[in-house]
């Protein structure tokens, strides 16, 4: 089940968490936390480049040291770091690590299995699949234990990424299908937007115009769904009169096998997370 942030819970209130990696994701999830009332105290950023540590010090109020320091102060250390990064951060930072932590990778690809060989032995690892939708505090992260992780580490986890979205718990099995779904699913739904507004062009509109249509329609249908709890083919029927210009619309979606070519770009997508996971090109 999918959770939003409700509040702090007491105990995790006064959780130090590191964030390793300040790129997009990572201050994403540095403003998201301090926007949901996480004091800049709280929280310590790993970077070594002097001029980006500055520039966060300035727009957090946030200390910035090396990713040596925020591991062995914090409580909570979140990687967000390249896939292609995590072996060598995780040979810096391991010798620092201790048993009572908990150690968050939103690095995609990366298993749990992976992070623990390379960490000290019992420590706790939530794998997580974030998109980039949390930049405007409306992310979808799913969630995975690791072999030590227990309901408190995920719980504890969840606090953290409701900062910036919704949570949901699956089988780390799972997170390939995850990826092709939620973490390249903003992709898809801007490649729908991007036609649709060429459509509107094509028939005449001002591109402008075809923009402002196109996306208040997905904002407002999203909401729809999200507010109704409908079945998308209730809401889409409801729109479809017999005969009419959406039944001639759909009609061609139909003839053209959009619905199919969906199934098999995510089934793509999915073969190739694994094929990351595990290593190969």
């Amino acid at each position: 089940m999918a959770r939003n942030s409700t509040g702090s819970d007491p105990e995790e209130a006064h959780m130090t968490v590191a964030i390793i990696g300040a790129g997009v994701m990572g201050e994403t999830l540095l403003s998201g936390l301090i926007r949901s009332g996480r004091p800049a105290a709280e929280l310590l950023v790993g970077e070594k480049r002097p001029e980006r540590a500055a520039e966060l010090r300035e727009k957090y109020d946030v200390a910035v040291v090396g990713n040596d320091e925020a591991t062995r102060s914090a409580d909570t250390v979140v990687l967000v770091v390249k896939p292609q990064d995590m072996a060598d951060v995780l040979a810096e930072i391991s010798p620092h690590l201790r048993p009572d932590q908990l150690v968050v990778s939103l690095a995609a690809g990366i298993t749990t299995a992976y992070l623990e060989a390379r960490i000290p032995e019992g420590i706790a690892v939530v794998r997580v699949m974030p998109n980039t939708p949390a930049l405007v505090d409306e992310g979808m992260a799913a969630i995975s234990p690791g072999t030590h992780c227990d309901d408190g580490h995920l719980d504890a986890a969840e606090q953290l990424l409701a900062a910036t979205g919704r949570v949901v718990r699956v089988p780390e099995k799972q997170q390939d299908a995850v990826t092709a779904i939620s973490g390249s699913g903003p992709a898809y739904l801007f490649f729908v937007v991007e036609a649709m507004i060429e459509a509107g062009v094509h028939l005449g509109l001002p591109r402008s115009t075809a923009s402002e249509l196109v996306v208040q329609t997905v904002v407002g249908s999203a909401k729809l769904l999200r507010e109704t709890g409908e079945h998308p083919t209730v809401l889409r029927e409801r729109v479809t009169s017999p005969g009419g210009t959406t039944a001639a619309a759909v009609r061609q979606l139909e003839n053209h096998k959009v619905r199919a070519a969906f199934i098999t770009a995510m089934e793509a997508a999915r073969d190739r997370s694994a094929a990351l996971a595990e290593g190969r090109d």
